[in-house]
Protein backbone atom coordinates (compact mmCIF):
# COMPACT_ATOMS: atom_id res chain seq x y z
CA UNK A 1 0.00 0.00 0.00
CA UNK A 2 1.42 3.46 -0.87
CA UNK A 3 -0.29 5.95 1.28
CA UNK A 4 -0.03 9.83 1.54
CA UNK A 5 -0.63 12.37 4.28
CA UNK A 6 -1.71 15.53 3.17
CA UNK A 7 -2.25 18.01 5.94
CA UNK A 8 -2.06 21.87 6.66
CA UNK A 9 -0.90 21.25 10.26
CA UNK A 10 2.09 20.29 10.72
CA UNK A 11 5.85 21.44 12.61
CA UNK A 12 6.94 24.23 13.41
CA UNK A 13 3.05 24.00 14.56
CA UNK A 14 2.79 22.25 18.04
CA UNK A 15 -0.59 20.98 19.06
CA UNK A 16 -2.46 17.64 19.23
CA UNK A 17 -3.34 17.58 15.52
CA UNK A 18 0.39 17.78 14.77
CA UNK A 19 1.32 15.32 17.63
CA UNK A 20 -1.08 13.03 16.70
CA UNK A 21 -0.07 12.59 12.95
CA UNK A 22 3.56 12.93 13.85
CA UNK A 23 3.19 10.13 16.18
CA UNK A 24 0.95 8.06 13.58
CA UNK A 25 3.51 8.30 10.75
CA UNK A 26 6.13 7.01 13.31
CA UNK A 27 4.34 4.34 13.74
CA UNK A 28 3.19 3.50 10.76
CA UNK A 29 6.93 3.54 9.34
CA UNK A 30 8.29 1.19 12.15
CA UNK A 31 5.55 -0.94 10.86
CA UNK A 32 6.95 -1.14 7.63
CA UNK A 33 4.28 1.26 5.87
CA UNK A 34 5.96 4.18 3.86
CA UNK A 35 4.29 7.69 3.71
CA UNK A 36 4.40 10.09 1.90
CA UNK A 37 4.02 13.40 3.48
CA UNK A 38 2.53 16.82 1.72
CA UNK A 39 2.96 19.55 3.85
CA UNK A 40 3.06 23.64 4.96
CA UNK A 41 7.06 23.55 5.03
CA UNK A 42 7.12 22.68 1.60
CA UNK A 43 5.50 25.86 0.53
CA UNK A 44 5.60 29.14 0.53
CA UNK A 45 3.47 30.20 3.93
CA UNK A 46 1.84 32.73 5.15
CA UNK A 47 0.49 33.65 9.00
CA UNK A 48 -3.25 32.60 9.25
CA UNK A 49 -5.07 35.80 10.20
CA UNK A 50 -5.41 36.29 14.37
CA UNK A 51 -2.72 33.41 14.95
CA UNK A 52 0.63 34.32 13.30
CA UNK A 53 1.81 31.19 14.78
CA UNK A 54 0.10 28.75 11.89
CA UNK A 55 1.00 29.35 8.70
CA UNK A 56 -1.18 28.11 5.88
CA UNK A 57 0.48 26.99 2.36
CA UNK A 58 -0.32 29.49 -0.05
CA UNK A 59 -1.98 28.89 -3.43
CA UNK A 60 -0.63 25.48 -3.00
CA UNK A 61 -2.64 23.47 -5.70
CA UNK A 62 0.20 23.08 -8.41
CA UNK A 63 2.53 21.88 -6.06
CA UNK A 64 0.09 19.85 -3.86
CA UNK A 65 -0.63 17.94 -7.53
CA UNK A 66 3.13 17.87 -8.47
CA UNK A 67 3.77 16.32 -5.38
CA UNK A 68 1.17 13.61 -5.09
CA UNK A 69 1.70 12.73 -9.52
CA UNK A 70 5.28 12.15 -7.77
CA UNK A 71 4.39 9.86 -5.29
CA UNK A 72 1.49 8.04 -7.09
CA UNK A 73 -0.04 6.94 -3.72
CA UNK A 74 -2.72 4.18 -3.86
CA UNK A 75 -4.61 6.29 -1.31
CA UNK A 76 -4.73 9.80 0.62
CA UNK A 77 -5.32 10.27 4.15
CA UNK A 78 -6.68 14.38 4.05
CA UNK A 79 -6.14 15.36 7.67
CA UNK A 80 -7.14 19.19 7.80
CA UNK A 81 -9.30 20.88 5.86
CA UNK A 82 -6.90 24.03 4.35
CA UNK A 83 -5.97 24.93 1.52
CA UNK A 84 -3.49 21.88 1.41
CA UNK A 85 -6.70 19.96 2.07
CA UNK A 86 -8.20 21.27 -0.45
CA UNK A 87 -6.21 20.83 -3.09
CA UNK A 88 -5.00 17.05 -2.49
CA UNK A 89 -8.80 16.37 -2.50
CA UNK A 90 -9.00 18.01 -5.74
CA UNK A 91 -6.04 15.77 -7.23
CA UNK A 92 -7.81 12.52 -5.83
CA UNK A 93 -11.19 13.58 -7.36
CA UNK A 94 -9.25 14.54 -10.93
CA UNK A 95 -6.86 11.46 -10.63
CA UNK A 96 -9.39 8.82 -9.47
CA UNK A 97 -7.37 8.13 -6.49
CA UNK A 98 -9.40 7.43 -3.31
CA UNK A 99 -8.93 9.08 -0.09
CA UNK A 100 -9.85 9.26 3.73
CA UNK A 101 -10.02 12.53 5.79
CA UNK A 102 -10.22 13.23 9.19
CA UNK A 103 -12.33 15.61 11.46
CA UNK A 104 -9.73 16.73 14.02
CA UNK A 105 -10.78 20.34 14.93
CA UNK A 106 -14.59 21.87 14.88
CA UNK A 107 -13.62 24.92 11.97
CA UNK A 108 -17.21 26.29 11.85
CA UNK A 109 -17.07 26.84 15.94
CA UNK A 110 -13.95 28.28 15.81
CA UNK A 111 -14.69 30.28 12.66
CA UNK A 112 -17.69 31.80 14.33
CA UNK A 113 -15.43 33.13 17.34
CA UNK A 114 -13.43 34.67 15.40
CA UNK A 115 -15.76 36.09 12.90
CA UNK A 116 -18.75 36.77 14.50
CA UNK A 117 -20.46 34.50 11.70
CA UNK A 118 -22.66 31.74 12.90
CA UNK A 119 -20.91 28.50 12.99
CA UNK A 120 -24.80 27.03 10.87
CA UNK A 121 -22.79 28.97 7.41
CA UNK A 122 -19.76 27.26 7.89
CA UNK A 123 -21.26 23.57 8.17
CA UNK A 124 -22.42 23.15 4.58
CA UNK A 125 -18.03 23.55 3.21
CA UNK A 126 -18.11 20.80 5.78
CA UNK A 127 -20.03 18.37 4.07
CA UNK A 128 -18.77 19.62 0.68
CA UNK A 129 -15.06 18.77 1.59
CA UNK A 130 -16.15 15.01 3.35
CA UNK A 131 -18.65 14.03 1.01
CA UNK A 132 -16.52 12.34 -1.38
CA UNK A 133 -14.03 10.76 1.22
CA UNK A 134 -14.34 6.79 1.44
CA UNK A 135 -14.11 7.01 5.48
CA UNK A 136 -14.19 10.55 7.77
CA UNK A 137 -11.63 9.45 10.73
CA UNK A 138 -13.19 10.27 14.25
CA UNK A 139 -11.87 9.99 17.34
CA UNK A 140 -14.91 9.73 19.86
CA UNK A 141 -18.48 8.08 19.38
CA UNK A 142 -20.48 10.89 20.45
CA UNK A 143 -18.31 13.06 17.73
CA UNK A 144 -19.12 10.46 15.16
CA UNK A 145 -23.13 10.88 16.50
CA UNK A 146 -23.06 14.50 16.02
CA UNK A 147 -21.35 14.31 12.26
CA UNK A 148 -24.36 12.28 11.32
CA UNK A 149 -27.14 14.66 12.12
CA UNK A 150 -24.74 16.85 10.21
CA UNK A 151 -24.47 15.20 7.52
CA UNK A 152 -21.49 13.59 7.65
CA UNK A 153 -21.93 9.56 8.58
CA UNK A 154 -19.24 7.81 7.29
CA UNK A 155 -17.39 7.68 9.40
CA UNK A 156 -14.55 5.54 11.38
CA UNK A 157 -13.16 5.42 14.90
CA UNK A 158 -9.58 7.01 15.45
CA UNK A 159 -8.56 7.39 18.93
CA UNK A 160 -5.79 8.66 20.62
CA UNK A 161 -2.47 7.43 22.67
CA UNK A 162 0.29 8.87 24.25
CA UNK A 163 3.94 8.50 25.45
CA UNK A 164 3.78 6.49 28.33
CA UNK A 165 7.39 6.68 28.89
CA UNK A 166 7.14 9.98 29.19
CA UNK A 167 3.80 10.68 31.03
CA UNK A 168 3.64 8.69 34.24
CA UNK A 169 2.92 9.80 38.14
CA UNK A 170 6.82 8.93 38.74
CA UNK A 171 9.37 11.76 38.98
CA UNK A 172 10.36 15.31 39.20
CA UNK A 173 7.99 18.05 39.96
CA UNK A 174 8.35 21.11 37.61
CA UNK A 175 10.69 23.79 39.64
CA UNK A 176 8.22 26.70 38.67
CA UNK A 177 5.27 24.96 40.64
CA UNK A 178 6.79 24.83 43.73
CA UNK A 179 5.97 26.12 46.41
CA UNK A 180 2.85 27.32 44.89
CA UNK A 181 -0.07 28.00 47.24
CA UNK A 182 -2.41 24.86 46.59
CA UNK A 183 -4.18 23.14 45.57
CA UNK A 184 -2.41 23.82 42.05
CA UNK A 185 -4.88 23.87 39.32
CA UNK A 186 -3.35 23.20 35.57
CA UNK A 187 -4.32 24.11 32.36
CA UNK A 188 -2.34 22.41 29.16
CA UNK A 189 -2.70 23.59 25.81
CA UNK A 190 -3.42 27.16 23.07
CA UNK A 191 -3.70 29.79 24.07
CA UNK A 192 -6.70 31.43 22.31
CA UNK A 193 -10.40 32.36 22.17
CA UNK A 194 -12.00 29.44 21.14
CA UNK A 195 -10.36 27.16 23.88
CA UNK A 196 -12.36 29.33 27.10
CA UNK A 197 -9.95 29.48 29.32
CA UNK A 198 -11.83 32.38 30.99
CA UNK A 199 -13.94 29.82 32.68
CA UNK A 200 -10.61 28.13 33.84
CA UNK A 201 -9.06 31.66 35.43
CA UNK A 202 -12.30 33.36 36.77
CA UNK A 203 -13.07 30.31 38.83
CA UNK A 204 -13.86 31.09 42.39
CA UNK A 205 -11.67 28.76 43.68
CA UNK A 206 -8.99 28.63 46.31
CA UNK A 207 -5.50 27.78 44.80
CA UNK A 208 -3.26 28.73 42.51
CA UNK A 209 -3.77 28.58 38.45
CA UNK A 210 -1.36 27.83 35.86
CA UNK A 211 -1.28 28.18 32.15
CA UNK A 212 1.17 26.03 29.68
CA UNK A 213 1.15 26.52 26.41
CA UNK A 214 1.09 29.70 23.51
CA UNK A 215 -0.95 31.48 21.16
CA UNK A 216 -2.48 34.47 20.19
CA UNK A 217 -4.47 35.20 24.01
CA UNK A 218 -1.31 35.08 26.31
CA UNK A 219 -0.22 38.17 26.81
CA UNK A 220 -3.87 39.40 27.08
CA UNK A 221 -4.37 37.31 29.70
CA UNK A 222 -1.49 37.34 31.50
CA UNK A 223 -2.21 41.25 31.92
CA UNK A 224 -5.71 40.15 32.57
CA UNK A 225 -4.76 37.39 35.15
CA UNK A 226 -2.06 38.61 37.39
CA UNK A 227 -2.23 35.96 40.59
CA UNK A 228 -2.28 33.00 37.36
CA UNK A 229 1.52 31.36 36.75
CA UNK A 230 1.70 31.41 32.67
CA UNK A 231 4.87 29.04 32.07
CA UNK A 232 4.44 29.55 27.73
CA UNK A 233 4.79 26.25 25.97
CA UNK A 234 6.60 23.52 27.55
CA UNK A 235 7.33 19.92 25.54
CA UNK A 236 9.19 16.65 26.54
CA UNK A 237 10.42 16.15 30.38
CA UNK A 238 9.27 19.88 31.52
CA UNK A 239 5.55 19.47 30.54
CA UNK A 240 5.75 15.86 32.14
CA UNK A 241 6.95 17.65 35.50
CA UNK A 242 3.94 20.27 35.09
CA UNK A 243 1.54 17.84 35.00
CA UNK A 244 2.98 15.89 37.74
CA UNK A 245 3.20 18.78 40.02
CA UNK A 246 -0.67 19.49 39.48
CA UNK A 247 -3.31 18.73 41.64
CA UNK A 248 -5.75 18.66 39.37
CA UNK A 249 -6.18 19.46 35.60
CA UNK A 250 -8.50 21.58 34.32
CA UNK A 251 -10.09 21.08 30.43
CA UNK A 252 -12.23 24.36 30.09
CA UNK A 253 -13.13 23.63 26.18
CA UNK A 254 -16.56 23.19 24.82
CA UNK A 255 -15.12 22.53 21.33
CA UNK A 256 -12.44 19.67 21.10
CA UNK A 257 -13.02 16.82 19.28
CA UNK A 258 -11.10 14.66 21.95
CA UNK A 259 -8.65 16.68 23.97
CA UNK A 260 -5.13 14.85 24.02
CA UNK A 261 -4.21 16.81 27.16
CA UNK A 262 -6.58 15.03 28.79
CA UNK A 263 -5.18 11.80 28.70
CA UNK A 264 -1.71 12.96 28.90
CA UNK A 265 -2.92 14.66 32.66
CA UNK A 266 -4.45 11.41 33.38
CA UNK A 267 -1.79 9.49 33.16
CA UNK A 268 0.84 11.32 35.13
CA UNK A 269 -1.64 10.81 37.93
CA UNK A 270 -3.85 14.06 37.83
CA UNK A 271 -7.52 13.93 38.13
CA UNK A 272 -9.38 15.93 35.02
CA UNK A 273 -12.31 18.35 35.52
CA UNK A 274 -14.34 19.71 32.62
CA UNK A 275 -17.66 20.07 31.14
CA UNK A 276 -19.64 17.03 29.96
CA UNK A 277 -19.15 17.45 26.30
CA UNK A 278 -17.53 15.80 23.35
CA UNK A 279 -14.02 14.70 24.45
CA UNK A 280 -14.19 14.81 28.47
CA UNK A 281 -16.99 12.42 28.37
CA UNK A 282 -15.80 10.10 25.72
CA UNK A 283 -12.56 9.67 27.78
CA UNK A 284 -13.92 9.67 31.44
CA UNK A 285 -17.24 8.81 31.19
CA UNK A 286 -20.66 10.75 31.99
CA UNK A 287 -19.64 9.57 35.69
CA UNK A 288 -15.68 9.65 35.85
CA UNK A 289 -15.45 5.86 35.02
CA UNK A 290 -14.06 5.54 31.78
CA UNK A 291 -15.84 5.46 28.30
CA UNK A 292 -17.00 1.52 29.85
CA UNK A 293 -17.77 2.40 33.42
CA UNK A 294 -15.39 -0.05 34.32
CA UNK A 295 -13.20 1.82 36.58
CA UNK A 296 -13.07 0.91 40.70
CA UNK A 297 -13.14 4.91 41.29
CA UNK A 298 -13.59 7.97 38.96
CA UNK A 299 -10.77 9.90 37.23
CA UNK A 300 -12.48 12.85 36.87
CA UNK A 301 -15.81 14.84 37.64
CA UNK A 302 -17.52 16.43 34.16
CA UNK A 303 -20.09 19.10 35.45
CA UNK A 304 -21.65 22.10 33.96
CA UNK A 305 -20.09 24.06 36.93
CA UNK A 306 -16.98 24.10 36.16
CA UNK A 307 -16.12 25.19 39.68
CA UNK A 308 -18.39 22.18 41.07
CA UNK A 309 -16.20 19.76 38.75
CA UNK A 310 -12.92 20.93 40.19
CA UNK A 311 -13.79 20.50 43.82
CA UNK A 312 -15.24 17.36 43.33
CA UNK A 313 -12.00 16.07 41.13
CA UNK A 314 -9.63 17.35 44.06
CA UNK A 315 -11.28 14.79 45.99
CA UNK A 316 -10.05 11.88 43.69
CA UNK A 317 -7.59 9.01 44.29
CA UNK A 318 -4.49 9.96 41.84
CA UNK A 319 -4.44 6.34 40.89
CA UNK A 320 -7.33 6.12 39.54
CA UNK A 321 -6.74 8.79 36.74
CA UNK A 322 -3.31 6.50 36.10
CA UNK A 323 -5.79 3.49 35.49
CA UNK A 324 -7.26 5.40 32.70
CA UNK A 325 -4.79 6.50 31.73
CA UNK A 326 -2.48 3.37 30.90
CA UNK A 327 -5.64 2.99 28.48
CA UNK A 328 -4.78 4.64 25.13
CA UNK A 329 -1.79 4.00 23.11
CA UNK A 330 -0.22 5.03 19.64
CA UNK A 331 -0.45 1.64 18.97
CA UNK A 332 -3.71 0.78 19.56
CA UNK A 333 -4.38 3.97 17.94
CA UNK A 334 -2.46 3.27 14.96
CA UNK A 335 -4.56 -0.30 14.53
CA UNK A 336 -7.65 2.17 14.15
CA UNK A 337 -5.81 4.43 11.47
CA UNK A 338 -4.31 1.74 9.59
CA UNK A 339 -7.45 -0.60 9.12
CA UNK A 340 -9.55 2.23 8.17
CA UNK A 341 -6.81 3.16 5.48
CA UNK A 342 -6.67 -0.87 4.34
CA UNK A 343 -10.49 -1.20 4.81
CA UNK A 344 -11.26 2.06 2.50
CA UNK A 345 -8.90 0.91 0.02
CA UNK A 346 -10.02 -2.32 -0.61
CA UNK A 347 -13.56 -1.08 -0.93
CA UNK A 348 -12.34 1.34 -3.40
CA UNK A 349 -11.03 -1.78 -5.49
CA UNK A 350 -14.10 -4.20 -5.05
CA UNK A 351 -17.03 -1.44 -4.83
CA UNK A 352 -19.37 -4.39 -5.27
CA UNK A 353 -18.09 -6.51 -2.58
CA UNK A 354 -18.31 -3.14 -0.03
CA UNK A 355 -22.19 -3.01 -0.78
Amino acid sequence: MKLALATDAWFPQVNGVVRSLSTTVAELERRGIGVDLVTPDQFLTVPMPGYASIRLAMAPRFGVRRKLDAAQPDIVHIATEGPIGWAARGWCLSRGVPFTSAFHTRFPEYASVRTGISAERFWPIMRRFHAASRAVLVSTPSLAAELAGRGIAHTRRWSRGIDHGLFHPEGPRHPAMAGLSGPVLLYVGRVAPEKNIGAFLDLAVPGTKVVVGDGPSLETLRRRHGKALFLGALSGEELAAAYRSADCFVFPSLTDTFGLVVIEALASGVPVAGYPVTGPIDILGPDGLGPDGDLPAPAGVLDPDLATAVRGALALDRAAATRLGRQFSWERATDQFQGAIETALAESRHPARAA
